[in-house]
């Protein structure tokens, strides 16, 4: 028998945002993942011209951030996956593609992302828009 778990996600309060990444990712968070997250979006959404983004904790322990917009983007991406996704299906594309990308440095930030990647994914899953994530980061 498999029991599947419901993950789910809760709002990280502003006053608590930067000690959520230090502990995490430490100074990581600024120097690789923040950057490499945004850049991940302008690629993926080319109308996406930056945003004060959320921040999200799983109850697996993971984590993910989209952009704290009503904007539902037309997504272009170099699978051949064209789509459209609201912002959060956004920032968990971008957020699973950085993890992805930094999980490759052989360092113990790498490790995290591939750890946070697995955790994000499973998430995912089931989120109402999974079908287009799941295409679009493939």
């Amino acid at each position: 028998m498999i029991i599947i778990h419901s993950v789910t996600s809760q709002l990280v309060p502003d006053a608590k945002r930067m000690q959520c990444v230090d502990r995490l990712f430490g100074l990581s968070y600024v120097l690789k993942l923040e950057p490499t997250v945004f850049n991940m979006a302008e690629h993926l959404a080319p109308e996406y011209t930056g945003a004060y983004w959320q921040f999200q904790t799983l109850s697996n322990n993971g984590f993910f951030m989209f952009p704290r917009l009503s904007t539902v983007f037309d997504v272009h991406c170099e699978n051949g996956f064209t789509g459209r996704m609201s912002a959060e299906a956004l920032g968990l594309s971008a957020c699973l593609m950085a993890y992805s990308h930094l999980s490759f440095g052989g360092d113990d930030f790498a490790d995290t992302c591939g750890r946070l990647f697995h955790l994000l994914r499973e998430f995912v899953f089931q989120h109402s828009e999974a079908k287009a994530v799941l295409r679009a980061t493939d």
